[in-house]
């Protein structure tokens, strides 16, 4: 969310921003509260003013001047009251159209409307050439006897999946790579809670305007993540840290849900496109400093790129454009992998910036060098994401008689196997 003093101080830059973003909100209705707001609240402490100086006044008065002056005390109560009202129902929608209000992009995003149009910047090795005809990977799937999409379907509708057998252990292996890679690295390792309350959505931003992707238990009142970026940023939430804390960079494992509404008859088959995966992923909280925000995106970024180059695939980096951003983002790199069956790039990692957008949601606090009280900055990354890693990791890996090599990084989560054989 957007300190309200700066939208109001800097309408057209916002209103700018929001159409960068290809993001509708109304900044001008936001302004027009804020305005009434502060309008009624005048009015209602003028009133308590009136209110207090009666009442300092009326014991000295006797008579019909007391009685009218008692009288006359009530109702500035009443109206007092009503303006109160007011300043409540306004200031409800005042925050719901604020939280509506996007991050304006930072200077480095390039314009445009979608993911066609994200900048390539830079290469990790290049796309798979096969000197046979590769498989993909639901047919490697088949001959691994790895997944089951059929049963999973019967039981649990479509885009749902069993893994079994190396499908299984190939999943824990690339999980815990990262994982260790992570503690490694110096990152406090959770597990989260699956399930949150909606405060944690709104605050990490997917509230309001994602509520068709999210998973509701609507009995509890509770969201089913669908990353670890939303416990992992809320935990310190409503709390003022010490900078001598920051940064806090933890890494959280978790299941993740999505419902992928409006995404019907897109990468339906296989394992791109899915309603529940596994993730690592990776928040930094930090103190409120443009430079060392931008030093901490280029670190998460490394981190996932490093374990990627472990994986020995092929990936390239993409600075993400304004239309393809989130709300609250202020910029975002994409990690792409190449992906045979595919013919092309597919996102597997998302690393991003956000100021303060989600620190003040969540009242996220520090207290800085000279005592004030300031939000931190918040980013986030995946380290990895699975099953969609596997399409890259067996298809690029694949050899002409089925096998599947196996990176070493990979080995000793493994039993030490450098191949995988067809069952």
């Amino acid at each position: 969310m957007l300190d309200l003093k700066f939208v109001r101080a800097n309408p057209e830059l916002v209103k700018a921003g929001a159409l960068k973003k290809r993001i509708a909100c109304e900044v001008d209705r936001v302004l027009e509260l804020d305005l009434e707001v502060r309008q009624l609240k005048t009015e209602s402490e003028t009133k308590k003013a009136e209110q207090n100086r009666a009442t300092k006044e009326i014991p000295a008065l006797t008579g019909e001047a007391k009685a009218a002056a008692i009288q006359a005390m009530k109702q500035l109560g009443v109206e007092q009251k009503a303006l109160d009202q007011q300043v409540r129902e306004k200031e409800a929608e005042l925050r719901e159209l604020l939280l509506r209000i996007p991050n304006p992009p930072g200077e480095e995003v390039p314009d445009g409307a979608d993911d066609t149009e994200n900048v390539e910047l830079r290469r990790e090795g290049e796309p798979t050439v096969f000197d046979f005809e590769p498989k993909d990977h639901i047919e490697l799937g088949q001959l691994h006897d790895m997944f089951d999409f059929e049963r999973a379907t019967r039981i649990a509708g479509s885009r749902t999946y069993f893994l079994k057998n190396a499908g299984a252990l190939l999943e824990l292996s690339v999980l815990r790579l990262a994982l260790d890679h992570m503690t490694a690295k110096g990152y406090a390792p959770m597990l989260v809670p699956n399930l949150v309350r909606r405060e944690a959505m709104e605050g990490t931003a997917y509230f309001p305007g994602g509520e068709d992707q999210a998973y509701c238990t609507e009995r509890d009142e509770l969201y089913l993540i669908g990353t670890a970026e939303v416990p992992l940023t809320s935990f310190h939430a409503g709390e003022i840290l010490e900078l001598a804390d920051l940064p806090k960079k933890v890494c959280g494992w978790s299941n993740c849900f999505r419902r992928e509404a409006g995404a019907a008859g897109r990468d339906t088959r296989g394992l791109y496109r899915i309603h529940q995966f596994q993730k690592i992923e990776q928040v930094i909280v930090c103190e409120a400093d443009e430079e060392v925000s931008k030093a901490f995106h280029a670190e998460i970024l490394r981190n996932s790129e490093e374990v990627l180059q472990m994986l020995e695939l092929p990936y390239r980096v993409v600075n993400v454009c304004s239309g393809d951003l989130g709300s609250g983002q202020i910029q975002k790199f994409d990690i792409e992998t190449w992906m045979p069956s595919r013919g092309n790039w597919g996102e597997t990692h998302s690393a991003s910036r956000f100021h303060e957008f989600q620190a003040r949601r969540l009242n996220l606090r520090y207290r800085d060098a000279e005592g004030k009280v300031r939000f931190c900055h918040t980013l986030n990354n995946t380290v990895i994401a699975s099953p969609r890693v596997l399409i890259p990791l067996l298809e690029n890996h694949q050899r002409a008689d089925g096998s599947i090599y196996l990176p070493k990084a990979l080995r000793p989560y493994l039993g030490g196997r450098e191949l995988l054989e067809p069952r």
